[in-house]
């Protein structure tokens, strides 16, 4: 597995990635929510920040992680990736690498408040609604 730039041709498999992913951890989002995301995600918020990718030895992107101002704003695997080590491997990176201190995490994300933990995140604070201004809380963490 290596960590490599994303390349713009790259996001048409992220967004496919970021689906599956958020079908499979996301079961609190509503559909239609979802759907009003996707291509948000994929016409603006790529771009916003500076994405990496994990690629098998087939070069197949398995999972990605976008940072932003030292913050992950992304981190989601392939379903059938997942369990891996990817994650840690992409967030492992974003520490290191990129300097990413923090995270917002779903309150409703108890999977991915696990692995944050697990890597080291603390909760530094809370939100009611998320970043789109929906009834979906935000738990702030912090190295």
């Amino acid at each position: 597995m290596i960590i490599d730039i994303v390349e713009k041709a790259d996001h048409l498999k992220l967004i496919e990635i970021w689906e599956a992913s958020v079908r499979a951890t996301h079961d609190f989002l509503a559909e239609a929510d979802l759907q009003e995301l996707k291509p948000l995600i994929l016409q603006h918020y790529f771009d916003a920040v500076d994405l990496r990718c994990a690629k098998n030895g087939e070069g197949e992107i398995q999972g990605f992680c976008g940072v932003h101002d030292g913050n992950i704003e992304m981190l989601f695997i392939a379903p059938a990736a997942r369990g891996k080590g990817i994650g840690a491997m992409l967030a492992a990176h974003a520490i290191n690498e990129q300097g990413a201190l923090k995270v917002d995490v779903n309150e409703q994300n108890v999977q991915a408040l696990g692995f944050y933990q697990h890597l080291g995140f603390k909760v530094t604070g809370r939100s009611a609604v998320d970043g789109q201004g929906k009834a979906y809380p935000l738990l702030h963490m912090a190295l």
